[in-house]
């Protein structure tokens, strides 16, 4: 029977909880921590599997809140509609703008990662593999040119068979070092010589990057069975998920290469800990493995990018002629690829991984809080009952939530808070200049699809 006006045509309902927990590792990849391994070694003095699981236990509270806003706007799934809507559109507008400077140097951070990968394989200059990185992920989206979520699943299912692979190989080159007492230590977690709690935080600030992505699970809200449970449940055993994962891949990085002053790239410090253990063939697998994931995720994000912008431009909250823009052949932002990929190229020319992904997490840990108060706003604030049932289900959990969100991002470094809040600054000022100094409200109707 057709759908008529008086019964709509809507998406069938057939994603159960694995489902969508599957999607979800699909799209923040089982080697997630891996890149960033030798920076957040470097900068916690060698506790990487610490800050993993207090990153964790940041990420598990955020995604509470995600998933109960999931519940209330389940077309959603975006932070820039969430504070907007339940909060205020200027505030929405301002969650937006931070979440733009995270898309705009995911893509950057990976093609800086990418390029050193690919010296590995043939030493041509950083600046031309920089260069040619953000020429192809650039020209592939402008194509329209995406892998089918059968591929996805093919190299996800292959990523897990070299971390297998390495995990066994890892553990036969301890034995051998050391006995079977080599698999067991707590030196990764806390080690006094070199334990500082403030460079364990800072570390985390960079750690959390193996998270990003978790929120992509509130997108399907519409084809989930059960919806206001699994979105839930999925998000948070996501996280959980890939902490424990991460953790164990980091342990066993930490254990077969301590000392992390002596990293011969620190950028790719988990491919020689993977050589070391595994010699030259396990070098390039690992090698080959993370430069596949990362190309993936920065085709990935770099149109997630260009949709976010095109949303705010179709919102006319930025000028609405070029980011609002369609390629009338490819359906694509085109405008905004290629801005997003000029400042890839240029970006990775400029500043370092490890300045990229600070300041990436300083524009995604300003959604995070944002997201963590719009919960507040929404189950505690305009709620009847303030009990100590709603304090406990309703407030504690997204108020400590924030709590640890703003400690995490005010640990980042001084330099990538001072480029963070110029960034945030130009927003504000803009906003106001929109609004007659905050005397209107922006109006946001648009929702970054794939966010």
């Amino acid at each position: 029977m057709p759908a008529t006006a008086a019964f709509p045509a809507r998406l069938r309902r057939v994603l159960t909880l694995w489902d969508l927990l599957f999607y979800g590792i699909i799209v923040i990849q089982p080697t997630a921590p891996l890149g960033s391994f030798g920076v957040v070694a470097t900068v916690a003095q060698g506790h990487v599997a610490t800050t993993i699981l207090i990153g964790m236990f940041a990420m598990v509270l955020t995604a509470v809140s995600y998933g109960r806003m999931a519940n209330a706007y389940p077309n959603a799934g975006s932070a820039y509609t969430y504070v907007g809507q339940e909060m205020h559109p200027n505030l929405g507008f301002l969650t937006g703008w931070s979440i733009a400077l995270d898309y705009m140097l995911n893509p950057t951070i990976a093609t800086i990662w990418c390029s050193k990968a690919a010296m590995n394989i043939l030493p041509l200059p950083f600046p031309l593999w920089a260069v040619s990185f953000a020429a192809l992920f650039t020209y592939l989206n402008l194509r329209g040119i995406r892998t089918t979520a059968r591929t996805n699943a093919v190299l996800t299912v292959g990523m897990i068979a070299v971390l297998i692979a390495f995990f066994i190989t890892a553990g036969g080159y301890l034995v051998r070092l050391s006995g079977w007492s080599g698999l067991f230590s707590l030196q990764p977690f806390y080690d006094p010589a070199t334990f500082s709690w403030e460079r364990v935080s800072t570390g985390t600030s960079i750690a959390v990057l193996t998270y990003m992505g978790f929120d992509s699970i509130s997108t399907l809200s519409e084809d989930v069975e059960n919806p206001r449970r699994n979105i839930l449940l999925a998000t948070v055993l996501l996280c959980v998920i890939t902490g424990v994962l991460g953790c164990l891949e980091v342990y066993a990085g930490q254990r077969i290469w301590p000392d992390f002053r002596t990293y011969p790239d620190m950028d790719t410090a988990y491919v020689s800990a993977a050589g070391r253990a595994g010699g030259p063939i396990m070098f390039h697998l690992m090698n080959f493995t993370l430069l596949v994931a990362t190309i993936g995720s920065s085709m990935g994000a770099q149109l997630g990018a260009g949709r976010l912008l095109y949303a705010m431009g179709r919102d006319n909250v930025i000028p609405e002629k070029f980011f609002g823009y369609l390629d009338p052949v490819r359906n694509t932002p085109r405008n905004n690829l290629l801005l997003t990929g000029a400042v890839c190229a240029i970006g990775s020319l400029l500043i370092t991984y490890q300045t990229g992904a600070e300041l990436l997490n300083f524009g995604a840990f300003i959604a995070f809080m944002a997201v963590n108060l719009a919960a507040i706003v929404r189950y505690y604030v305009r709620t009847e009952s303030h009990g100590l049932r709603s304090m406990v289900v309703n407030l504690m959990p997204p108020l400590l939530g924030f709590l640890v969100c703003l400690y995490i991002w005010w640990s980042l470094r001084t330099p990538a808070k001072i480029a963070g809040f110029i960034w945030m600054s130009m927003g504000v000022l803009y906003c106001a200049w929109k609004t007659d100094l905050f005397r209107t409200r922006l109006t946001l109707i648009s929702v970054p699809a794939g966010e």
